[in-house]
């Protein structure tokens, strides 16, 4: 392909993009596709001989979108968001086009340096401590890791070598490997998987500690298990909170448990991935509350800053830390730079070795928003959560199961955990919205979480609309069954849904 064709692919590429973005709410949000269905299409092979790009994006548009579960649009409400920009799509396509593999200073320099400003220019955005910076005078700074899941990777990684030092200099009489078959490491029964696949992947069993009622997990739960361990022979590693847990949002307490944590010099981690956007909105100011006396944490700016994934912001206290756990040096390796500036080799901050040229759709998704456009974004999110509070509330054949946090609702139809389910259920077998469920102390419900790159309040008022129409149809026909049983529980229940739903029309009247 020379560079003219490469021009009007290039080109096509775009309009097919412009058009399918769109043109996203004609599509439903979920596929028709079944299993082996997009293997079935495809050849066995590579194709012995070039095809025309032209052939390659009809079948991207008659073979792969057909099977793909559309997240930029705004009729996905599962999850929590993936969210993408005109600005960052751009980003992606220059950083493969520029193609730089940026793990050391020397191997692009502008790659690094780019990445200590985006990451200070978030930090300050974020209102985050000055200690997190790469411009203080301490040794923190920030990275940009693939996924929270890295993050909170390294950060328990790093945790596990610095534990494993300092037990060993205060008892010699241990070997490393007794050391390391004591450690334990601690976070919430509602934080994300990533965070017990962590303590897998690093060989550290993780204690998954009992949230309150509110779904938060507070110091004196972490006391209680810390001096447990204590007792038992055990070392505390690490703890790993969570500013905006994935099933409801809630926000564990920062400040009681650091205050735990600096007692038994437990390193503390906050997982921020979707939260962390709030940071920068003054009415949210309660929400960095703790911050200062954290060790690590990360935020994901494809949640909430319209980078596209994968976007992780990781910031440190001591970098130092995590750079002496991690620091392998080959001669291939080396430059001469190395060690003489503040500037850092980010090979030494992560898992791999190799890394994208990430910074720079950060970069230009900044400046084509600006700061005042993000959070503009951030609180759209909420306003149109709030919209979707006030609907479950005015229909009472609905509850709310938590409060609603940041752009998030969680609700479930009154009754059972099947009543909840058979909506779900048909919702999805409907296609038009995308929700999930989650699950706390036997009760089932849903999520609604704002998502995609331009919702809208007219998106929230058909995902309403589709919603309470099939929980509608649900009722009438758990009424047309038990008219035909004539079973007595059955007739209850459909007298007390028929009242429910009698009580729901007349509140929508008013």
């Amino acid at each position: 392909m020379d560079f003219d064709e490469f021009r009007d692919f290039g080109h096509a590429s775009i309009e097919f993009l412009i058009n399918y973005l769109s043109g996203i709410r004609d599509r439903d949000v979920l596929p028709t596709t079944t299993p082996y269905a997009v293997i079935n299409q495809l050849p066995k092979e590579i194709p012995e001989q070039p095809e025309h790009w032209r052939e390659v994006l009809k079948d991207l548009e008659t073979i792969i979108l057909p099977g793909l579960t559309h997240w930029q649009s705004p009729y996905f409400n599962a999850f929590y968001p993936s969210s993408s920009s005109a600005g960052s799509i751009i980003g992606e396509l220059l950083i493969a086009g520029i193609g730089v593999l940026g793990f050391s200073w020397i191997c692009s320099p502008a790659c690094t340096e780019l990445e200590v400003v985006v990451m200070d220019w978030l930090a300050k955005f974020l209102k985050l401590p000055d200690h997190f910076l790469h411009s203080s005078e301490g040794p923190g700074g920030g990275v940009i890791q693939g996924s929270a899941s890295e993050a909170v990777l390294v950060a328990v990684l790093a945790a596990r070598e610095q534990a494993v030092v300092s037990y060993r200099e205060s008892h010699p009489e241990l070997s490393e490997s007794e050391v390391r078959g004591r450690l334990v490491a601690y976070s919430s029964d509602q934080s994300n998987s990533c965070i017990e696949k962590a303590g897998v992947l690093a060989a550290m069993p993780i204690r998954l500690l009992p949230a309150g009622e509110d779904f938060v997990l507070r110091g004196e739960t972490l006391r209680q298990a810390i001096e447990e361990d204590v007792a038992a022979g055990r070392i505390p590693v690490i703890c790993i909170a969570t500013l905006g847990t994935t099933g409801t949002c809630a926000y564990d307490d920062i400040e009681t448990l650091s205050a735990v944590c600096e007692e038994y010099k437990v390193w503390l981690h906050v997982d921020a991935a979707y939260a962390g956007g709030a940071f920068a909105l003054d009415e949210c100011a309660d929400l960095r509350k703790g911050l200062d006396r954290v060790d690590s944490l990360n935020f994901n700016l494809h949640k909430f800053m319209l980078v596209n994934f994968d976007c992780s912001a990781m910031w440190l206290r001591d970098a130092n830390k995590v750079v002496d756990s991690f620091n392998v040096d080959r001669i291939y390796l080396k430059h001469k730079h190395e060690g003489q500036s503040q500037i850092p080799d980010f090979r030494h901050w992560q898992i791999p070795l190799g890394r994208r040229f990430r910074a720079l759709k950060v970069w230009i998704t900044f400046r084509t928003l600006g700061a005042e456009g993000l959070r503009n974004h951030v609180r759209k999110h909420i306003e149109l959560a709030k919209q979707f509070e006030q609907l479950v509330i005015k229909d009472s054949r609905f509850e709310l199961v938590a409060p609603r946090a940041l752009g998030l609702v969680c609700f479930r139809p009154k009754g059972g955990n099947e009543v909840t389910t058979q909506l779900l259920q048909r919702l999805m077998d409907r296609k038009k919205i995308y929700m999930v469920k989650a699950e706390h102390a036997g009760r089932q419900f849903l999520r609604f979480v704002v998502c995609g790159m331009d919702a809208k309040a007219s998106d929230i008022d058909f995902a309403w609309t589709e919603i309470e129409s099939q929980l509608t149809g649900l009722q009438e026909e758990q009424s047309l069954l038990a008219r035909k049983t004539g079973n007595v529980a059955d007739l209850t229940q459909h007298f007390q849904v028929q009242l429910s739903t009698e009580n729901a029309s007349h509140e929508k009247s008013q």
